[in-house]
This record gives structure tokens, sequence and C-alpha cells, in this order.
């Protein structure tokens, strides 16, 4: 699903993996929206991921979560 915010940037529902998150991605944990602030690569496929908050979680090879994705367009 795709909408148009104000502003020109494009917003996309994706599923991610520890492959595919990256900086900026917006996950929803525990009712609350966590914007992705950095990554560290971890053992065995996995990775940290540090919020704006501060909060971290660890992606393991086959966690599979939905986030948002905000794209601009030119």
């Amino acid at each position: 699903m795709r909408w148009r915010p104000p502003g020109g940037a494009l917003v996309s529902y994706i599923e991610v993996t520890a492959t595919t998150v990256q900086r900026g991605d917006i996950i929803q944990l525990g009712g609350r929206a966590c914007r992705v602030k950095d990554l560290f690569q971890l053992r065995r496929g996995a990775k940290q991921l540090v919020f704006e908050s501060g909060d971290l979680l660890t992606m393991h090879a086959r966690t599979r979560l939905v986030a948002v994705r905000m794209t601009r367009r030119w």
C-alpha cells in the first residue's frame, strides 16, 4: 500500500528482514512507532537496531516485521 503525505514523499508499507532493514525505517513495536537510527551487524545474519528513542532491538536472520519507508519523489 502506498500513499502520498504532504511534501512530496512517497510512503510504502513493506516487510523487512535483518537483510533489508534500513536507517530511517519506522517499525511499530508495542503500539509505538520507532524510527531506526543506526544498525549493527551481528553474527549469523542478525542485526541490532538502535532507535531514535535509544531503545534496542535485535533482529535475527528469520525475523520479519512490517515497516514504513519514505522515499522522496523528484
